[in-house]
């Protein structure tokens, strides 16, 4: 990890707009459990369709695609990642940097949300709000570094990103049964699975799969962000 990059990284996501979404989608959430809870309705189960609905089916992929491409796709727009690739930094240390920056935002605005959400609702009951911290957890880490290669691949890296989180992680990934093996979602979900005792809570993808499967994704996507940053021209042609 580089220090420099990593502070040039936080500030430029920390001073653009995305952190007004960053700041606001968690807080819907988290408002949400609030008033539910203060109106005496939240119960075990609506805080299991909130965890799953709200906190994996839309942040978790949304936060991803504005923390992945936010810390490198407008610096690669703009020509500005040029001027750090022309530094004497292995270019891969460059890519790990800015996935160990977005980890730590999706950490921060995602998982420690999720838990506070689930936490308001039901406390520490069934383990509903620390299994749905982990999962949210690992699959932030995976979102972060897919959404990470998306940008380095390609200058269209958001409307690729959102089409990836609406029809693959959203629709085939949530209704096509054999899909949901090869989904971030449903991964994050097993994580969570395997931490709650909620009666309310069955994942569809065994534990195992899923945690293989969250650690080979992030490693792979990890690596191979590293490997296209070593082909980018310092010229700024692809």
């Amino acid at each position: 990890m580089n220090a420099t990059i990593a502070a040039v990284t936080y500030r430029g996501m920390i001073g653009s707009r995305r952190i007004w979404l960053l700041v606001a989608l968690p807080l819907i959430m988290v408002g949400l459990a609030l008033l539910l809870r203060l109106t005496n309705q939240a119960d075990e189960q609506l805080a299991v369709i909130l965890m799953q609905r709200f906190a994996v089916g839309a942040l978790l992929p949304l936060m991803g695609l504005i923390v992945g491409t936010g810390v490198i796709a407008r610096e690669i727009e703009d020509g500005v990642i040029i001027y750090m690739l022309s530094k004497p930094i292995p270019r891969p240390v460059v890519a790990y940097t800015k996935l160990l920056v977005a980890v730590s935002l999706m950490i921060v605005f995602a998982a420690i949300p999720t838990f506070l959400a689930g936490y308001l609702m039901v406390g520490a009951e069934s383990g509903v709000a620390t299994g749905f911290f982990l999962g949210t957890a690992a699959g932030g880490i995976a979102y972060a570094a897919v959404f990470l290669l998306i940008s380095v691949l390609t200058r269209y890296a958001v409307t690729i990103g959102v089409i990836y989180a609406l029809i693959w992680e959203g629709l085939v990934g949530g209704i096509v049964p054999g899909a949901r093996q090869f989904s971030i979602q449903q991964w994050t979900q097993s994580i969570a699975d395997s931490v709650s005792s909620s009666p309310f809570f069955k994942a569809d993808v065994p534990l195992g799969f899923a945690a293989v499967a969250l650690i080979v994704v992030t490693l792979g996507a990890a690596i191979w962000s590293g490997q296209r940053l070593r082909s980018l021209s310092i010229t700024g042609d692809d």
